[in-house]
């Protein structure tokens, strides 16, 4: 194997990392939600289950998030660049600019383990200000900096076959985001944001499962998604 395909079959091995780091975080959520003081899913936000005497388990689930956020920017882009010279094509800076605004989400999942929420109905203290502050900041950069990605998707070789299945994740997430603000202090307003988290999450496991499998050899993969490329 040529040492530049070599290279490329180490960096997509990263992405069946991020994979097995999203299953470990919808596992470590159920422990924490099944866990006292039994927050309500539907009601209460996420950041909630933080807050009790489990609460590490959230706190080391916000750490996976960050981490496997982080993994999977630095494999994207390890592979865009070695497959399709996005620089060339004059779509390097607003790929960068998509990489940059969704590496705001990963960031603030690690910071959110050190600025836990306040125990629901209690005043907002210092810490939990910052929660909300790095938590709504997140949000933003999951949503937007997943569109932003996917708008590029189409012009690079690795990613031409997962781009119209990603824009229409992408496009999700921005709706979801949208609702949660919405319905952010309602009886739903854990769930909407649970759905939301959840399709980021999707879209991120959607583009590493595709290029987990992608061939640089033949710039195929079994089971394109999104359709063909082009």
């Amino acid at each position: 194997m040529e040492p530049r395909l070599s290279r490329q079959s180490n960096v997509r091995q990263l992405f069946w990392v991020v994979i097995g780091a999203i299953v470990l975080y919808v596992v470590l959520d159920a422990i924490a939600q099944s866990l006292p003081p039994h927050y309500s899913p539907v009601r209460d936000a996420e950041s909630d289950l933080a807050v009790g005497p489990y609460g590490y388990i959230m706190a080391i689930n916000f750490l996976n998030r960050g981490a496997l956020s982080l993994i999977f920017l630095y494999a994207l882009s390890k592979i865009t660049r070695a497959n399709g010279g996005l620089e060339s094509m004059g779509v390097g800076r607003s790929f960068r600019i998509g990489v940059y605004v969704f590496a705001v989400w990963a960031v603030g999942a690690i910071l959110l383990a050190f600025f836990p929420t306040d125990v629901p109905a209690t005043p907002v203290s210092w810490h939990g200000a910052i929660h909300l502050v790095v938590a709504a900041l997140a949000f933003f950069g999951g949503a937007f900096g997943a569109l932003l990605l996917s708008l590029q998707f189409g012009k690079n070789r690795a990613l031409q076959g997962a781009k119209r299945l990603a824009r229409l994740i992408a496009i999700l997430s921005v709706v979801l985001l949208l609702v949660g603000l919405v319905s952010i202090a309602g009886p739903i307003g854990g769930l909407t944001e649970r759905m939301f988290l959840g399709s980021v999450l999707l879209w991120v496991a959607v583009v590493a499962i595709y290029l987990a499998r992608w061939t640089p050899e033949t710039g195929e993969v079994a089971g394109q998604l999104g359709g063909p490329r082009g």
